[in-house]
C-alpha cells in the first residue's frame, strides 16, 4: 500500500530484498537515507530496476547509485553557474540593442506598436504594487517619479527572471529587431536563438529547482548547433542542450566556454572507468566520450 511511512532498517531491508547490493557500511547507508532521502534517490535507482515490481538488475550497488546522484548533483552547479552567466549577458545585450532601436522610449516593453499583445495582456498582472514594492530600486524609482507607470527597462529587468526575460525577446514584434540581438551570438535567425534560449531557460530551472537532470528530455528539441553535430542525431538529450550553451558562450566570452568545456570533460572522465555511470552518460544523458 503506498502512503505508509517506513523506517530506514526497513528501506534498506526493501532495497536487499529487491536485490540491491548494500555494498557501503551500515552506518554511511542510514546516514545517507537520512540525508538525500528514500524517495529521492529512487530516481537515481530507477535506471537499474527490470521490472514493474522494483527489482534490480544483478549486481546493482548502492555506491553506483549514490556516484550517479553526485554526477547529477555537480553537474547541475556546473551548468547553472554558466547559464547564469548568459543570462546576464543576454539582458545586458536585450537591452542595450532594443533601447538603440527606440532610443526615445526607455519603456519600450511596455509599447503595444513594439510588443505583441499576447505578451503585453499580463505585463499589468506581474508589474504590480507588489512588484513595485519588493524591488527596491523599482520603489525608489516611483517615489522619485510618482507620475510613471512603468520603471526604464535597465531598471526593470534587472528583477526579472531569465525566463521572463526570454519571453520579452519572444514578444518584440520587430524582427529585425530581433535579429540585431540574435546577431549579437553569431545566429542570423531569431527563432533559433529563441530556441537556444527556451531550452537553456528550461534546463536552468531544473537545475534551480534540483530537478533530476542526467536523463532529461528536451521536448521541443535543440534547433541546430552551427558546426556541431548532436550525438547519435538526437536533438532532444541534456548533452544537446550543453552544445547550445557551449555555442553561445563561444560568442560571449570564448574563455569561459573552454572553461565550461574543460570542467564538463573532467567531471564526466571520473566516470570513465565505470562502465555502468559511464553507460547511463552516454546513453542518458547523451554525452559522447569519443569526441
Amino acid at each position: 500500500m503506498a502512503g505508509i511511512v517506513t523506517s530506514i532498517e526497513y528501506q534498506m531491508r526493501k532495497l536487499r530484498e529487491r536485490g540491491m547490493d548494500l555494498d557501503l557500511e551500515e552506518y554511511k547507508i542510514k546516514e545517507i537515507l537520512l540525508d538525500i532521502g528514500y524517495y529521492r534517490l529512487g530516481f537515481y535507482w530507477h535506471p537499474f530496476e527490470i521490472d514493474t515490481d522494483h527489482n534490480f538488475k544483478k549486481g546493482t550497488k548502492f555506491s553506483t547509485v549514490i556516484d550517479l546522484y553526485y554526477l547529477d548533483v555537480d553537474l547541475r552547479y556546473l551548468l547553472i553557474k554558466y547559464i547564469n552567466r548568459l543570462e546576464l549577458n543576454f539582458r545586458t545585450n536585450l537591452i542595450y540593442w532594443v533601447s538603440m532601436h527606440y532610443e526615445d522610449n526607455a519603456i519600450w516593453y511596455t509599447d503595444v506598436a513594439i510588443m505583441a499583445s499576447e505578451y503585453l495582456k499580463n505585463i499589468k498582472a506581474h508589474y504590480n504594487n507588489n512588484f513595485k514594492k519588493k524591488n527596491i530600486q523599482i520603489s525608489k524609482h516611483h517615489t522619485k517619479y510618482p507620475d510613471d507607470r512603468y520603471a526604464p527597462c535597465w531598471k526593470t529587468f534587472e528583477y526579472y527572471t531569465f525566463g521572463s526575460i526570454v519571453k520579452v525577446f519572444e514578444h518584440i514584434i520587430d524582427q529585425d529587431v530581433r535579429k540585431e540581438v540574435s546577431l549579437q551570438y553569431a545566429i542570423k535567425k531569431p527563432d533559433k536563438l529563441q530556441n537556444f534560449l527556451d531550452t537553456l531557460v528550461f534546463v536552468r530551472n531544473s537545475c534551480a529547482h534540483s530537478g533530476v537532470i542526467f536523463d532529461l528530455h528536451i521536448d521541443e528539441g535543440v534547433s541546430g548547433v552551427p558546426e556541431v553535430k548532436f550525438n547519435n542525431d538526437y536533438s532532444h538529450s541534456l548533452d544537446s542542450a550543453i552544445k547550445a550553451l557551449l555555442y553561445l558562450m563561444d560568442n560571449i566570452s570564448s574563455n569561459r566556454k573552454n572553461e565550461l568545456d574543460e570542467k564538463l570533460i573532467e567531471l564526466f572522465d571520473k566516470f570513465i572507468g565505470n562502465d555502468v555511470i559511464k553507460n547511463i552518460i552516454e546513453n542518458k544523458l547523451g554525452y559522447s566520450y569519443d569526441r
